[in-house]
């Protein structure tokens, strides 16, 4: 199949113009291995419309998005692929409330849909970060009274953040995930998740680290506010203002969902021409699930 390959919202509308062309896009990625039955396995089909495909043995007719993270998109796929496009191709991000107006559907379908693609972009953990690994902890939230560093009472949500670098100690691939407290427990999530036994870690002087040393090469330095993890603390920086500025507050439950969205642009930046299609990729390969699957908090 030919990808597509861009980052000009004019060329994506070009290329994706009816429902039809981006469904015929979807069977080319869902069925690129051969076709099979999801009813009784046979491999011999016919194709209908909207590039729909039929059993020949039991005629059970299957659509480019049955089953798959696309499954029942009630507004359009049209839509949904120009909605996946600008959540790829723009670094700013998108709120609910500007999707819903852009594309005339409710500000809770826009919410809902967005999330199931940001839960399309949850890394597949396959790809350990290795060599240079930076690590901190920061807080996503306004500020609370008597509530100074590490408090284990403070409400603000709670993230660690891994930064990979480079030769050239330039930022290669990032990760966050949300944590419960600042435990070597807690801490440990984004070790097994995310982060190579071979790797050389660095962190500042907390001691949740310390148990960790155990098991990954973990060197602990004096922080100094900041100036010993300079591309890590511009990464927190620029989350915490994505998030305050588009969305201007996260619901606990959903904040690993943004987290997914930031990370899964920020790593491929320098694939940015075939972002989309990588996504498309995961929402095909992703299993269907529902909405009411997403805890709503709107």
């Amino acid at each position: 199949m030919e990808i597509y390959r861009g980052e000009e919202l004019i060329q994506f509308a070009d290329r994706f113009p009816t429902d039809v062309a981006c469904l015929k896009y979807l069977s080319e990625i869902k069925w690129n291995n051969g076709f099979k039955c999801l009813k009784c396995g046979h491999i011999k089909f016919s194709e209908r419309e909207k590039h729909q495909r039929c059993c020949t043995f039991c005629k059970h007719i299957e659509s480019p998005t049955a089953g798959t993270m696309l499954h029942k998109v009630k507004f359009g796929i049209r839509k949904a692929f120009l909605i996946m496009f600008e959540m790829t191709a723009t670094t700013k991000g998108l709120s609910s409330s500007q999707v819903s107006k852009r594309y005339g559907i409710t500000r809770k379908t826009a919410w809902l849909f967005m999330h199931k693609v940001r839960l399309g972009m949850e890394s597949s953990q396959s790809l350990p970060i290795e060599g240079i690994v930076h690590v901190d902890e920061f807080v996503v939230g306004g500020k609370e009274n008597n509530k100074q560093g590490r408090s284990y009472h403070s409400k603000k949500k709670k993230v660690v953040c891994a930064v990979e670098l480079n030769d050239k100690k330039k930022v290669k691939r990032v990760y966050a995930i949300r944590i419960e407290d600042y435990s070597s427990k807690s801490l440990r999530t984004i070790f097994k998740k995310h982060i190579s036994k071979t790797a050389k870690v660095r962190t500042d002087e907390w001691k949740g680290y310390r148990p960790l040393k155990k098991d990954y090469h973990i060197e602990q330095i004096l922080s100094k506010t900041g100036h010993n993890f300079k591309e890590l603390h511009i990464i927190i920086h620029q989350i915490k203002s994505w998030l305050r500025t588009n969305y201007s507050w996260v619901h606990k439950e959903h904040i690993d969902k943004y987290l997914n969205e930031y990370s899964f642009r920020i790593n491929r930046s320098i694939f940015k021409e075939t972002i989309f299609h990588k996504l498309a990729e995961r929402m095909i390969g992703g299993a269907h699930f529902g909405y009411e699957q997403i805890k709503i908090s709107i």
